[in-house]
């Protein structure tokens, strides 16, 4: 039988704890050269309506250890302002609902295990990814945060950062004053920490140890100008400001997808691939490499970092930053592995009879 599991089954599985421990395996797996995946790659053509681009993404990820998985969304893309920054929306059908699908495969008979909401999926492995970062490059005495957002997003790592450091302390803005607070006071009874709603976004940054924005700002919104000394920094979503870029002083890039067996000089080192109809320009909402000014030679890789700590953080006052690269699809299939299999122990889960989707017509 295969699986179909809803956000709220996954919701019954799913806990960062989990998230973190698995992603780190499939990112020692990548390393060892048991695991694989591409990059993402994003489709878009225009819709009759203007300022709206439709956009199919694809990302795909596997390993000797059971699985592989694609993870497919298919969402109408625009731009809007608030607060004075682009940000970017979307929408599937109708504003307020979404389409995003992680198809399960198992690597030893190609069975289709499972379908699943990719919803808390996305979220987890984005704040899981984020948590190995800070794990890794943060201060181990890292307890303020400073974060800009509010969203379901900015609360994943909230719970994520919480697993890997003392968190005490939360300054949070978001452009909608109700939201903030909202965030502030559910931080302040979940977790027992002091957080604060501020009115200005650069007060997030005064004392804090980890400088996160998990925002949908289109361009820059980590403002270098205001970091301070020994500042772990993440940015989701929106960019590091060229002031920010170059105080950082080791930047810790997970890696890069490999390159294809025909292609071996052809290295992708873009967050993703957009493939654009002629018709529509050149409009993109994410197909661009996003951290390429830090210079080459203040990166370090997670695979190299594992074998030598001594390659990230080395003093209390340096700044430093984190980010995946684009092996999305390595997440997808260790998260959803995981999920899947803990669903499958509980029962959860519809259950769709697999020659369903089987065929006795060769493709």
């Amino acid at each position: 039988m295969t699986l179909f599991l809803n956000n709220d089954h996954i919701a019954q599985v799913l806990d960062m704890g989990m998230a973190i421990d698995v992603l780190e395996d499939a990112y020692r797996d990548y390393g060892k050269g048991s695991a694989t995946c591409v990059p993402r790659v994003d489709v878009q053509i225009p819709t009759g309506s203007s300022g709206k681009t439709y956009q199919f993404g694809t990302t795909i990820g596997g390993s000797t250890d059971k699985y592989l998985a694609m993870r497919i969304k298919s969402d109408v893309m625009f731009e809007e302002e608030s607060d004075g920054l682009r940000r970017k929306g979307k929408y599937c059908v109708e504003p307020g609902l979404y389409c995003g699908l992680v198809f399960l495969f198992s690597v030893e008979n190609g069975e289709p295990l499972a379908i699943l909401n990719d919803g808390l999926l996305q979220k987890a492995r984005v704040g899981a990814d984020s948590a190995i970062g800070v794990k890794y490059m943060a201060r181990e005495d890292s307890s303020v945060l400073g974060m800009l957002g509010s969203g379901g997003m900015a609360r994943m790592h909230l719970d994520a950062f919480i697993k890997v450091r003392p968190i005490r302390k939360m300054k949070v803005y978001s452009p909608t004053p109700e939201n903030r607070k909202a965030f502030a006071n559910e931080a302040e009874k979940k977790y027992g920490i002091e957080a604060i709603a501020v009115n200005d976004p650069n007060e997030i940054y005064s004392g804090a140890d980890i400088v996160a924005a998990c925002t949908n700002v289109i361009g820059p919104v980590v403002q270098g100008k205001c970091l301070e000394q020994g500042t772990h920094v993440i940015s989701i979503g929106g960019t590091l400001d060229q002031a920010a870029s170059s105080r950082i002083d080791v930047s810790l890039r997970f890696g890069n997808a490999p390159a294809p067996q025909e292609r071996p000089d052809f290295v992708v080192t873009e967050e993703c691939l957009t493939y654009v109809a002629e018709s529509a320009g050149k409009v993109s909402y994410g197909g661009t490499k996003k951290f390429s000014n830090i210079p080459p030679d203040k990166q370090v890789s997670l695979k190299d970092l594992m074998k030598n700590p001594s390659l990230g953080r080395t003093s209390f006052e340096q700044i430093t930053f984190s980010e995946r690269g684009n092996l999305h699809g390595l997440q997808f299939y260790s998260v959803a592995g995981k999920a899947y299999e803990r669903a499958l122990n509980k029962g959860l889960g519809t259950r769709i009879p697999t020659d369903q989707f089987l065929q006795t017509i060769r493709n």
